[in-house]
């Protein structure tokens, strides 16, 4: 999966995944957000997200802390 993380109105970073077969730039034109933080692609490994590669198009990489960013956002809260 491809993802997208983007700064909400608010300065919160919001991660967006999405297929593979759709462009990083086709999906940032869909979002209202103004600033794109960092884009690549996405893949669960033993129970975490791994976070890799970047974006062409939009000339933006992965980043590290992203695979926490997505994490806070799809995985369910441990109690």
């Amino acid at each position: 999966m491809k993802y997208l993380v983007v700064e909400d109105f608010s300065g919160t970073p919001i991660p967006f995944i999405f297929p593979e077969r759709i462009r990083h730039d086709e999906m940032r034109e869909q979002l209202p957000y103004a600033k794109v933080l960092s884009a690549g692609l996405v893949e669960l490994r033993g129970g975490r997200f791994v976070c890799f590669g970047g974006s062409g198009e939009l000339s933006l990489s992965a980043r590290q802390e992203d695979e926490e960013i997505v994490a806070s956002r799809f995985m369910p809260r441990q109690r």
